[in-house]
């Protein structure tokens, strides 16, 4: 009698054989894991992921799901994804006991090993309450007839087993992406064949580093005969001398407006058909910079040949094709946040870990890298460490600021451009004048009167709500940009200020830190709120970025009112105090201040990710701990806790408030009416303002929001926050969060 995986409907002879899905899943999986020398692994754990479904109650399951009467009925449990991991851990020993996790969690997601977050389905617990399952007739015979085939070859300890570090926790995250991906894929190719077939149609990265280097040629040959322009030029040709050595790590180290977007993404195409890569990955620290970068890219490969993925991405931008590529990533060119790339790196979940080994075999780039929060470095650095080592992923660290990452062995980094071409001192375009007095702070309106001597000026702040009390200060026409405003307005704010750059007119600007990194503007006149060294180097990028002034650019650094209130940034403000008063200056110019600034600025942070050592074994470096940690039992992780959390952006502490802004009427409208459905949630993330969750209460109060009730069920707590009077969100500065509440004309019918 045959026993089945999957059903579509009344005839059974229309049924997926258990037999065709496990080979079909372990084929795939097979092949996945062979891009980091772990196929056999890959097909073990995808023939023995479904050998539950061989149970009687399964298979009378599908039966009721599909009206067909079944008198050998023999109970209601038919879960499934325990028998397997039950088998592995009794007849492999330690591999199998690390591949459990794998099976046992290909739906519900990787478990924690006991306890944790949530305690009844910890591996531990499952291994014995699922152990009954294998012995049931119809789960043995299966058993029987099959696992001859699943040790055929000797199972030898991969590479992973043979480290004391986080390498096996890393790569039993490796082998889950294989399972899970593998299973959606071919349960999606029987139950939605058409779906699946639009999977298939990629241009090849051969095809596409074609195009992007006849652009980029015919770019260089038509661009003005500038000194900076002759420099990026040099920048490009020593990217792509790079691009011939072993995969690896690598540095792009150059000053800011030097072009490292264009030279970088030349050094990968190379890279990769060099060395047989499958794809390009971009990481971007902001989703407010993300679309500059995603619109260079598809200028010079195309729109349909870019993969977006995050939270802000335009939908409209979005195809069948693309819908379905950012579920596993499988693309040749993907832009996406740091967010999503090193959150998917601790992801518990399936459906975010399914990407993960689409990132083998790629060229990761991750741009503006010394963003990474500073709270979570070590566990950031030690997944860049487990894909260059293991995972023949060559990862670029792009960046202004030389950065030393903990964990990382600095002498396996390749700086890709040489220091002969003397880079900070060549594209020097601006003076920076730090304050003369750190200890004398200074009022907005001080600032402001400054500011109006300028007919173009850029001020950055340090937050929203001294963006919001400067911006008071200054006259009419002043720019406002913030991320108080939603995607869609602060693109079409960038856009006008470009605009108006470009044709030479009078424009101030105020802003957060969010033009610093990726925000292609020059001005002639940059002021900077006092913050750490990396940033004040950003916000000079932004000051004489063509070097088209006929001196230097001139660069203000202020001491604002008070410190900032945000601990990274006050962490950076305090190093850059303790430089400007026991290192006799700094210079943002020398390549050399960099690492003296950055050692003081780590030196400053609480423990950088040293907690997640007892979640998966991170090695931590002897100078780091504090008092004395525990590792965790050998193969005893506690990946539910670690995904809890590894959040880079605290999400616990913002509420996102949907905001009323140009086309988002109609979207909330349809979001009353249909509920959260994913076309509509994907728009609205463009209208979104993230706001404190300690201001909700007093917004909900005032009237400024209110929470939605949405279908199916129109629950009371949604969750869903919506703006709800019209004075709330402003033309000028977005969502007031610092106004004084309703205004008259709320009132107005």
């Amino acid at each position: 009698m045959n026993v089945f995986a999957h059903s579509s409907g009344g005839d059974v002879s229309k049924w997926q054989t258990l037999q065709d899905h496990c080979e079909a899943v372990a084929e795939l999986s097979e092949s996945f894991a062979d891009s980091f020398a772990s196929g056999i692994y890959g097909r073990l754990v995808g023939e023995l992921h479904d050998v539950g479904k061989a149970r009687s109650a399964f298979q009378s399951y599908l039966k009721r799901c599909n009206g067909i009467e079944d008198s050998e009925a023999d109970g209601d449990n038919h879960s499934h994804s325990g028998a397997g991991a039950c088998w592995l851990e009794k007849n492999c020993g330690a591999i199998g006991k690390a591949l459990a996790y794998c099976v046992a969690g290909h739906h519900a997601g990787l478990p924690d090993w006991s306890g944790g977050e949530a305690p009844n389905g910890a591996l531990a617990i499952r291994l014995k309450e699922d152990q009954p399952v294998i012995s049931e007739d119809s789960v043995n015979a299966w058993i029987s007839a099959h696992e001859s085939a699943w040790l055929k070859e000797r199972l030898s300890p991969p590479f992973a087993f043979c480290r004391d570090d986080s390498s096996l926790s890393f790569w039993i995250r490796m082998m889950f992406s294989c399972l899970v991906d593998a299973d959606f894929l071919d349960t999606e190719a029987f139950m939605d064949p058409g779906r699946a077939a639009l999977r298939s149609s990629a241009v090849s990265l051969a095809t596409l580093a074609e195009r992007f280097f006849a652009k980029l040629d015919e770019k260089q040959r038509s661009a003005a005969d500038t000194p900076v322009n002759r420099i990026r030029s040099e920048i490009r040709t020593a990217c792509e001398h790079a691009a011939k050595m072993v995969p690896g790590l690598f540095s792009l180290t150059v000053p800011t407006g030097g072009g490292k977007t264009l030279s970088g993404t030349a050094f990968a195409f190379k890279h990769a058909l060099c060395h047989g890569l499958k794809r390009v990955i971009y990481v971007i620290p902001y989703t407010s910079i993300i679309e500059q970068t995603a619109d260079i890219l598809r200028e010079f490969i195309g729109a349909e040949n870019v993969l977006e993925h995050h939270s802000n991405f335009d939908p409209e931008k979005e195809t069948p094709q693309s819908r379905l590529a950012s579920e596993n990533w499988d693309a040749p060119v993907v832009v996406t946040t740091a967010v999503q790339f090193f959150e998917s790196l601790y992801a518990c979940k399936s459906s975010r870990c399914r990407k993960l080994h689409n990132i083998a075999d790629s060229v990761v780039i991750l741009d503006e890298v010394q963003l990474l929060p500073t709270r979570l470095l070590l566990p950031c650095a030690e997944t860049i460490r487990q894909l260059a080592q293991h995972y023949k992923t060559s990862i670029v660290l792009s960046t202004a600021t030389q950065l030393h990452l903990p964990g990382i062995d600095a002498s396996s980094v390749r700086e890709m451009v040489p220091a002969a071409l003397d880079l900070y001192k060549r594209l020097k375009r601006t003076e920076i004048e730090f304050p003369p007095d750190i200890s004398t702070r200074r009022t907005w309106d001080e600032i402001a009167d400054e500011l109006c001597q300028y007919e173009q000026v850029l001020c950055i702040v340090n937050t929203r709500r001294d963006c919001h009390d400067l911006y008071g200060k200054m006259p009419d026409g002043t720019v406002h940009l913030s991320a108080g405003m939603c995607g869609e307005h602060r693109s079409h704010v960038i856009a006008e200020i470009k605009r108006r750059l470009a044709n030479n007119e009078p424009i101030r600007v105020v802003s957060t830190q969010l033009v610093e990194a990726g925000v292609d503007i020059d001005f002639p006149v940059v002021y900077r709120a006092f913050t750490g060294l990396s940033s004040v180097a950003q916000s000079a990028g932004r000051c004489n970025r063509e070097g088209r002034l006929q001196g230097l650019g001139r660069v203000v650094v202020f001491m604002p009112p008070k410190e900032s209130s945000v601990k990274d940034l006050r962490d950076g403000e305090y190093a850059m105090h303790d430089l400007l008063t026991y290192s006799g200056g700094v210079d943002a110019d020398d390549a050399n201040s960099y690492p003296e600034y950055f050692k003081a600025l780590h030196g400053r942070a609480n423990d950088m990710g040293v907690a997640f050592e007892k979640w998966l074994g991170v090695p931590v470096p002897n100078e780091l701990l504090v008092g004395t940690r525990q590792r965790a039992e050998p193969l005893h992780y506690q990946f539910r806790e670690a995904a809890s959390a590894f959040k880079m952006v605290d999400g616990a502490s913002q509420v996102p408030v949907v905001v009323r802004y140009g086309g988002s009427d109609a979207l909330i409208g349809s979001l009353r009416a249909a509920g959260p459905k994913r076309d509509i949630m994907r728009r609205i993330q463009r209208y979104t303002v993230n706001v404190p969750r300690g201001s909700v209460g007093d917004l909900l109060e005032k009237g400024m929001i209110e929470e939605m009730r949405v279908p199916p069920r129109h629950e009371e707590h949604s969750g869903l926050y919506v703006q709800t009077a019209p004075s709330a969100y402003r033309e000028d500065i977005g969502f007031d969060l610092f106004g004084e509440g309703l205004k008259p004309e709320d009132f107005i019918a």
